[in-house]
């Protein structure tokens, strides 16, 4: 008895265990259960589903391995029943199994959900707030639990899954169905999330960056990679009333000079992007600006200074901007080229800028061309300006010509050596009683001409003789200027002028400039004993400039400070013109008999200061 009882009571609690290949049934279809207990194979089975007797009854729908077939939703459980022993004639009850719900999908309800992603853009940025909502379509009756699919985190289950700050973890595939009752719907169209990991920024693009004259430029915002930007406008630093101004592509239309820059902003909360950067807007204004060639040539040689200003009407200060074609441009009025060299050659325009935002047309262009020197030069023995009548001076030509000939102008009379001196190979030994003050320059007859230098013939033997340089002083060297007599000797009690002013109160030998510049150019004199040397003119180059000349013009222009004299020769020539410009220590007084006066300087000086251009046409 003992054992049968034993045997019985371990069957009779044992508890159940409820399997099933498939919680999900699909549309028509059925799932299997299977109910096992340990131990025990002479049992019927007991059904349950959602907590009641299940029809399928201890025998009916029960398959010989303990199985049943559902079609219907639910949480389902079985348990053993059986007789045997002592108490044979009783039914005996084994513990409940595990509960299983089994889900029934399609015909409850055959819609579909709909996966809304708000706002509906599928590229969102880390830091946005983002909401998926699962929509599903029926009669309003019981209400819905919901699934969702993610990859990265637990799921709600509400209709609404939200984001309220987006990582980099967000980014995937979502989807979700719905359950009610122990019936399902169908997964939803899956819905692909990528969050950028960069805050984007805005870019500014223009078409135009000049706004013509009444006119409008067209600027346009975006962000790349992502939609759904609304877009804010600044200018400068300020933000700029863009509405009714907007086109559908985030563009606008401004006719305002000014620096802009734009952001986007989308979502609510608002989400900003980064601000773009800064592009300047500028408007046209209608004065044309002059551009003013000083000296007033376009061909010009190596080592010549030209400066080109900038000329625009109306008083409020201005900035400028060039346009040459070999350097950067300064902004100010003047474009100076202090040396020139090819890399000059080129066109030229400037415009200008007002407050940043206001820019005039361009200029007419002024076209430079710089040409090569030849390689010609004259010298002067002794090398100075002054001289008495009395004392032997001697001009030599160097040069790629083996022939050469000596010129002078003076006033209203062009000669050469062989009137006023006597020539031997290339140096010209002036006759004394034929030497006179002029300008003085080689010339070949194959087309060579050299720098010219003026002069001075002291006739007065009592007056003193001012020992200046005949050639151009070059900005930083030394300059020593003297005084001496008919004998030469030198005088220890002079005064020294500069453009008619003493430049010290007191006596002395000699006046030392120990690195000259550009303040020190102008006339010289020297004073003693109450008697005035003739006044010469000192020039001063900028360290690059070099005396140039060319030999391809068929004109001479004679320039002097104040006048330019035009002299026609129907003599040995056809006909000639003669240009001298800055490049030598030239003294218009003495040269042409003129009085200058201190005013005279200044023209004077923007008349030679630069390269010789001597220039002759022979028959």
């Amino acid at each position: 008895f003992f054992i049968i009882t034993k045997c019985f009571l371990g069957t009779r609690f044992a508890k159940a265990t409820l399997t099933a290949k498939e919680t999900t049934i699909p549309a028509g279809g059925s799932v299997t259960l299977t109910c096992s207990v340990n131990g025990s194979t002479d049992l019927y089975i007991n059904w349950d589903r959602n907590g009641h007797y299940h029809a399928a009854g201890p025998s009916r729908d029960t398959e010989p391995d303990r199985t049943i077939r559902v079609s219907e939703g639910g949480e389902y459980s079985c348990r053993g029943l059986g007789r045997g022993g002592y108490l044979a004639k009783r039914i005996h009850y084994f513990g409940p199994s595990n509960k299983v719900i089994i889900w029934k999908t399609g015909e409850f309800n055959p819609n579909k959900p709909s996966l809304i992603l708000q706002p509906n853009w599928s590229q969102i940025c880390r830091g946005e707030k983002v909401t998926l909502r699962c929509e599903i379509q029926d009669d309003g009756g019981t209400q819905w639990t919901y699934e969702w699919r993610t990859t990265n985190r637990n799921s709600p289950t509400s209709s609404q899954y939200r984001i309220n700050s987006a990582t980099d973890a967000d980014s995937g595939e979502y989807s979700c169905r719905g359950n009610r009752d122990y019936n399902q719907t169908e997964w939803s169209d899956s819905v692909r999330l990528t969050v950028k990991p960069d805050k984007p920024t805005a870019t500014l693009t223009a078409m135009e960056t000049v706004i013509p004259a009444g006119g409008s430029v067209t600027l346009t915002c975006s962000v790349v990679g992502s939609t759904g930007w609304k877009f804010d406008w600044f200018r400068n630093g300020l933000q700029y009333p863009a509405y009714g101004n907007t086109e559908p592509d985030g563009s606008i239309r401004v006719s305002e000079g000014g620096e802009y820059s734009c952001r986007g902003g989308r979502g609510d909360p608002v989400f900003y992007s980064g601000t773009s950067y800064k592009v300047t807007i500028q408007r046209t204004a209608r004065n044309k600006p002059s551009l003013v060639l000083q000296p007033n040539w376009s061909q010009i040689y190596r080592g010549e200074k030209v400066t080109l200003r900038c000329e625009i009407q109306g008083g409020t200060q201005w900035t400028y901007e060039w346009r040459p074609t070999n350097r950067n441009s300064p902004t100010r009025s003047e474009y100076r080229i202090n040396s020139a060299t090819d890399a000059d050659s080129g066109e030229y325009s400037c415009r200008g800028n007002r407050e940043g935002f206001f820019l005039t047309p361009w200029s007419d262009v002024v076209n430079l061309t710089v040409y090569p020197h030849p390689a010609a030069s004259l010298s002067v023995n002794p090398d100075r300006v002054q001289h008495f009548r009395s004392e032997s001076v001697s001009l030599s030509c160097e040069g790629n010509s083996a022939k050469w000939r000596v010129m002078r102008f003076m006033e209203t009379e062009l000669s050469n050596c062989s009137y006023w001196g006597n020539l031997t190979g290339t140096t010209c030994t002036i006759n004394p009683n034929r030497f006179n003050s002029g300008v003085y320059w080689c010339e070949s007859k194959s087309g060579e001409f050299s720098n010219a230098v003026n002069i001075t013939v002291q006739d007065d033997s009592s007056a003193p003789l001012l020992l200046s340089p005949v050639h151009p002083v070059t900005e930083g060297d030394p300059v020593t200027l003297r005084c001496r007599d008919k004998t030469q000797n030198l005088f220890s009690n002079v005064f020294f002028y500069h453009n008619d002013k003493l430049l010290h109160n007191d006596s002395r030998e000699e006046l030392k400039i120990s690195a000259v510049s550009k303040s020190d150019e102008g006339f010289y004199k020297c004073q003693h004993s109450g008697k005035d040397s003739p006044r010469s003119w000192m020039s001063v180059r900028g360290e690059e400039e070099e005396n140039v000349v060319s030999g391809q013009s068929k004109t001479f222009v004679l320039s002097f400070f104040t006048h330019i004299q035009i002299v026609y020769f129907h003599n040995a020539y056809k006909s000639v013109m003669f240009r001298l410009n800055q490049p030598e220590s030239i003294n218009p007084a003495s040269a042409t008999n003129h009085g200058v006066t201190q005013n005279d300087g200044s023209v004077y000086s923007s008349l030679l200061h630069g390269s010789s251009h001597i220039k002759h046409l022979y028959d």
